[in-house]
């Protein structure tokens, strides 16, 4: 592949977002940014653009008409392709709540999808696996299948590791099952994320789990006990536990931009993360659709679960792109340009430990980005240094 430098206003780089100059590419990974322009070499001008990381999104269960519940590779890699034309460079694929066996064929078709990639293939990086489930509580069980909630048991994820190739980065739990506290320490001696969510906890019962390595909270607000000031709950531990991180959606309709401004607020952008939870139905048409065995309806922007006499019941999911939710965030005011780019990008990553891999431009790396005009709207994504185009969703 050739070498070319990329010129444009600004760059969002690890240190910090600089304006102007040139941020070299040479066969598909990054070089340096400079001041001035290298010498011979193609200067690609994308004045009155801005240059970012290529998102990570690390909460999405799939993407154009595929989801991980359907526990097929050939899906996968459609999302992926999909999701990369929409400013995804890396994902991490999240299973539902569903019978331990077929959470396992899930987990295999995901490894299946990233080894079976040629070197031609142009679609957002698999960079792990996200367990959302089956170790949830009844009471916030949301749009999860509640005939399948068990303990949490290391045996059983074992398994599910094993077929996933050792792909498993993060798993959710509600913490005052049976067992949590064990199991977030087994997980945590091997690297593996374990996350809050779809819980009753209280704050002692989500604190306890946190000192026993759990780092991280899933969609917060969302399927948790809420804050009160006699009993903080879950969400409590989340906002008052500095050093773990807390996943939220960013599409207005889950959260009220207020509610995420006071989550930032508590946390910091360095702990706050950008996510979609994006069912399997995004980047489609309104309609109905499965999700995690569930049948839903697209309406609005937003999925809802359809009711045995098709009425519509609670939100199922979003159909949120990552690089609207950054729009989002810096349009509600909760964040500027540059902190919102990075809790889509190098916070999630460090969110789920992945940071080694993705969520910053460095020399060497592939070199995934994104362009965004002043408005933070995306114009183009590339891939290891392949421009993909314009946006199709």
């Amino acid at each position: 592949m050739a070498t070319y430098a990329i010129k444009a206003d600004r760059f969002f780089l690890p240190g910090s977002s600089v304006d102007g100059g040139y941020l070299t590419v040479s066969d598909g990974v990054f070089g340096t940014w400079s001041a001035q322009a290298p010498e011979g070499v193609e200067v690609r001008d994308y004045t009155g653009s801005w240059i970012a990381p290529g998102m990570v999104d690390t909460h999405i269960h799939g993407f154009y008409n595929h989801a991980t519940i359907d526990a097929d590779a050939a899906g996968i890699n459609a999302s992926s392709e999909a999701l990369a034309r929409c400013g995804t460079t890396s994902w991490v694929p999240t299973t539902f709540t569903d019978d331990a066996e077929h959470i396992g064929e899930c987990c295999a078709a995901i490894a299946k999808a990233d080894e079976v990639r040629g070197a031609d293939f142009r679609g957002a990086h698999i960079q792990g696996i996200y367990l959302e489930g089956p170790f949830f509580t009844m009471k916030h069980v949301g749009a999860q299948n509640p005939a399948y909630l068990i303990d949490p048991s290391y045996e059983v994820f074992a398994k599910w590791q094993q077929v996933a190739g050792g792909r498993i980065v993060k798993s959710a739990l509600a913490p005052e099952r049976e067992g949590s506290e064990a199991y977030i320490a087994a997980l945590d001696a091997e690297g593996v994320v374990t996350s809050i969510g779809h819980s009753d906890a209280t704050y002692e019962e989500a604190l306890a789990a946190v000192n026993a390595g759990a780092t991280c909270f899933v969609h917060t607000y969302n399927g948790m006990r809420g804050l009160h000031h006699r009993e903080p709950g879950t969400l409590g531990c989340a906002m008052a536990t500095p050093e773990t991180y807390a996943e939220v959606i960013c599409d207005g309709k889950h959260v009220q931009p207020a509610a995420i401004k006071a989550l930032v607020r508590a946390k910091g952008w360095q702990h706050s993360v950008l996510i979609t939870d994006c069912l399997g139905c995004g980047g489609m048409p309104e309609g109905h659709y499965m999700s995690g065995g569930l049948p839903v309806v697209m309406k609005d922007g937003l999925c809802y679960l359809e009711n045995e006499d098709g009425s519509i019941g609670n939100i199922a999911g979003s159909v949120l792109t990552l690089a609207r939710g950054v729009k989002n965030v810096v349009d509600w005011g909760v964040a500027s340009a540059d902190e919102a780019i990075r809790m889509a990008t190098e916070v999630a990553s460090r969110s789920a430990r992945i940071d080694a891999r993705c969520g910053s431009i460095k020399p060497g790396r592939d070199a995934d980005f994104v362009v965004f005009d002043h408005e933070l709207s995306l114009r183009e994504t590339y891939l290891a240094g392949e421009s993909l185009g314009a946006p199709e969703y």
